[in-house]
């Protein structure tokens, strides 16, 4: 089985997009995209730069439309993934790839979660920081003795500590054996109860989609489990804006499934990295820019990548 991955918020860098314009049809679509999620992403990513496209109301919008624009290059041909996964925002590129959920309906809630968790992220000083090393068990007692929340379990070695920026300056200060504490550049404590605002206002807009069962394999961020409900996926993927990403046990389930190839969707590279320690021998392609397709469809039609 190949899977195709959509990654999540962090993963943009000022101008990744202007390779993926010069496709057929992709500046009209991407124009399609920024009508819907109510941001101007053919601007954010070609001419933004890097505080711009970190504002939280702009980021996720802009990371699911590129997974798009290069979901369709790759898949338009005709050969696709059977399976797809999205960490975080990454999701909502994953549901529509799915067939759960309509394209205008993902960027419309994009543009939604966004700004609804930005608006979150405004109400109290927050921050987050990613934990690389360690024993996972002392990394976890050590946060919540300082009231930080694991909010993203990322596998091959990694957790992503969120809470009140001081509690973060005195993990940083005194790092757990063994481990690396690293500063995100994020805006608040995404995937705890400070986001709880932004689920309430997504359920609303959510409640309105039409969803169909996943025509791919789907793996959701709660737990790592193969999704087969289109209802019970958007509602997932609702919930996940409080509750901790486990890519950890996403990764777990692949192998299980025996997945024999990963595809990272643009802008790729973070799932990939990932994959390479926590499933080692599984062949993998990020897909950059245009130049990195053919590696993908090499990889799909079962050559090596």
């Amino acid at each position: 089985m190949i899977i195709a991955v959509f990654p999540g918020q962090g993963s943009q860098s000022p101008g990744f997009l202007a390779p993926w314009l010069e496709l057929d049809g992709a500046r009209e679509r991407l124009a399609d995209y920024s009508d819907q999620a109510q941001v101007d992403l053919v601007a954010a990513g070609t001419q933004w730069d890097a505080d711009a496209i970190r504002d939280t109301k702009v980021a996720q919008p802009l990371i699911v439309a590129a997974s798009l624009l290069s979901w369709h290059a790759l898949v338009d041909g005709g050969t696709a993934p059977t399976g797809v996964a999205g960490h975080s925002v990454g999701e909502l590129a994953a549901l529509p790839a799915a067939g759960v959920i309509s394209e205008a309906d993902a960027l419309r809630l994009v543009g939604i979660r966004g700004r609804a968790m930005a608006a979150a992220a405004d109400a109290a000083q927050t921050g987050m920081s990613a934990v690389v090393g360690g024993d996972q068990d002392a990394v976890v007692a050590q946060l919540q003795a300082l009231n930080l929340t694991p909010a993203n379990y990322n596998g091959g070695g990694q957790i992503v500590a969120a809470g009140t920026l001081a509690a973060l300056a005195e993990l940083a200060a005194n790092a757990p054996r063994g481990a690396r504490v690293i500063p995100l550049q994020v805006a608040g404590a995404f995937h705890t109860g400070y986001m709880a605002p932004a689920v309430d206002t997504l359920r609303t807009a959510a409640a309105a989609v039409a969803a169909s069962d996943p025509a791919l394999t789907l793996w959701s961020n709660n737990d790592g489990a193969v999704v087969d409900s289109g209802r019970a996926a958007v509602d997932r993927m609702v919930a996940q804006v409080a509750s901790p990403v486990r890519w950890d046990l996403c990764m777990a389930s692949f192998a299980a499934h025996e997945v024999t190839g990963i595809i990272e969707l643009a802008p790729a590279g973070t799932l990939v990295g990932l994959a390479k320690r926590a499933l080692r021998g599984v062949p993998s392609v990020a897909v950059k820019t245009p130049d990195d397709l053919a590696a993908a469809t090499a990889l799909m039609n079962g050559a090596a990548a």
